[in-house]
């Protein structure tokens, strides 16, 4: 009976993928094929990964600045198939600069040897293979003990999941970036302090989506210095040299990095989610209470050791939050937070007999994540019967509940974390373990 319940999850999980795959492919893409056709928009490899390729390979074989004007021009060639035209109201905004730390260059360095289409399925695989992968450390992260099929059922569902598919569509750093994540929370938990903080530093590629998390996470450790400076020194000895290595091969480029960003925010738009919720100025306060809150957090369960229940929870906030204040909103962020998802699903048991607000919680977690995949069923299906023209006005319907999944979330956390909001933090860990942890070992 057990073997053919988790048959039966395996296959559900996958048709559940499969829909989403065929949604994005037949469905959304098509549809925006069509419409790029018949308005003359510009359509080229459309990679996010391209433009920090190219800069990467300008900069280092032929030593030019990749967030200079003419940089740029020659990834839009790429991107979208010619530089863009200001006098062309119906190109797009986006001029997919070279908005990205110098350092990432070092991450791709082993590919600028290499045309760019064999690179671009070698990430495809790569995103692929550590997406999956990050759900196997976030379950060692958070000591959930399943079976394998627990875990290849999440993994297919992280998989065809808009965020992940997206992701892996558009080229995303932010999937290699939340799979570094889940790597760092592995390696705190099995003791690795200093490769937990090495992982950290190489996860700043993309600042906005990793800064609250940096920023509590050093604070955890200075709170212990004794038995966390491992992290600290891991951290800080990799951000000095990728700092230094960037300043040397690009003179000046923290400035230009900043213009770089600036720009970024200013032709794209980006605001955040609390910011499209409230108004700008008073989103910004509410941006900083949130860092604020969550800088308690870290300092309240200080004591508290990776592994633990606590800490998982610290780390699933910290990543939740991090959605409701970084500058850009686009769903490919939302793989980080896969650990609110399995923390949630994890205590879905005892969390349904705590009483009628977690049940109404859950009910609002299964709907917000649910939906997305009930739509692109419908659409999926609909699609193979009708054109896509017929299908205008729900295209977008597997994304109404979007921006309601990172609050859903944290409300789930924050009724799954009980009273652990008011009462005082965890004992310490024997004197032995957290030795043990100093060394590397458990």
């Amino acid at each position: 009976m057990q073997q053919r319940s988790s048959i039966f999850s395996l296959v559900f999980a996958l048709a559940l993928s499969t829909a989403m795959w065929l949604y994005v492919d037949r469905v959304l893409a098509a549809h925006q094929r069509a419409t790029a056709a018949l308005n003359q928009i510009p359509r080229g490899n459309l990679s996010d990964l391209y433009p920090r390729w190219l800069g990467s390979r300008e900069l280092l074989l032929r030593h030019r600045d990749p967030y200079s004007k003419e940089v740029t021009r020659e990834i839009q060639s790429g991107y979208y198939g010619r530089p863009l035209d200001p006098s062309r109201p119906q190109d797009p905004k986006d001029q997919q600069a070279f908005a990205y730390p110098v350092y990432v260059a070092f991450l791709l360095a082993p590919t600028v040897h290499f045309p760019f289409e064999p690179v671009r399925r070698a990430f495809d695989i790569l995103l692929i293979v550590l997406t999956a992968g990050s759900v196997w450390f976030w379950f060692k992260a958070m000591q959930w003990n399943s079976s394998w099929v627990v875990w290849m059922t999440a993994a297919i569902l992280v998989l065809g999941s808009f965020a992940a598919v997206q992701g892996i569509k558009l080229d995303q750093l932010t999937l290699l970036v939340a799979g570094l994540i889940s790597l760092c929370a592995f390696f705190l938990t099995t003791g690795q302090l200093f490769l937990g903080g090495v992982v950290l530093a190489v996860s700043t590629i993309k600042p906005q989506l990793v800064s609250p998390l940096v920023a509590c996470l050093l604070l955890w450790a200075i709170t212990d210095w004794r038995y966390r400076k491992h992290l600290v020194w891991g951290f800080g000895t990799t951000m000095a040299v990728l700092l230094l290595a960037s300043e040397a091969v690009l003179p000046g480029w923290i400035r230009k990095f900043w213009i770089a960003v600036h720009e970024y925010v200013s032709y794209t738009g980006g605001t955040s989610l609390i910011d499209r919720l409230l108004f700008p100025e008073s989103g910004r306060t509410v941006s900083a209470a949130i860092i604020a809150i969550l800088l308690a957090l870290a300092w309240r369960v200080r004591r508290a050791e990776p592994g633990s229940r606590e800490f998982a929870f610290l780390l699933a906030k910290i990543l939740a939050a991090t959605l409701l204040i970084v500058p850009t909103f686009a769903p490919y962020n939302q793989m980080i937070l896969l650990p609110a998802v399995l923390l949630t699903a994890r205590e879905w048991s005892e969390s349904w007999r705590a009483g009628a607000i977690p049940k109404a919680m859950l009910a609002a977690t299964v709907l917000a994540l649910g939906w997305p995949w009930v739509a692109a069923i419908g659409l999926a299906l609909a699609s193979l019967r009708v054109p896509i023209t017929a299908l205008d006005d729900v295209l977008y319907a597997p994304l109404y509940t979007v921006l309601a999944i990172p609050f859903v979330l944290l409300l789930d956390l924050a009724v799954l974390s009980g009273t652990e909001w008011f009462q005082e933090s965890p004992a310490p860990a024997p004197a032995p373990a957290r030795l043990a942890m100093s060394d590397g070992k458990l």
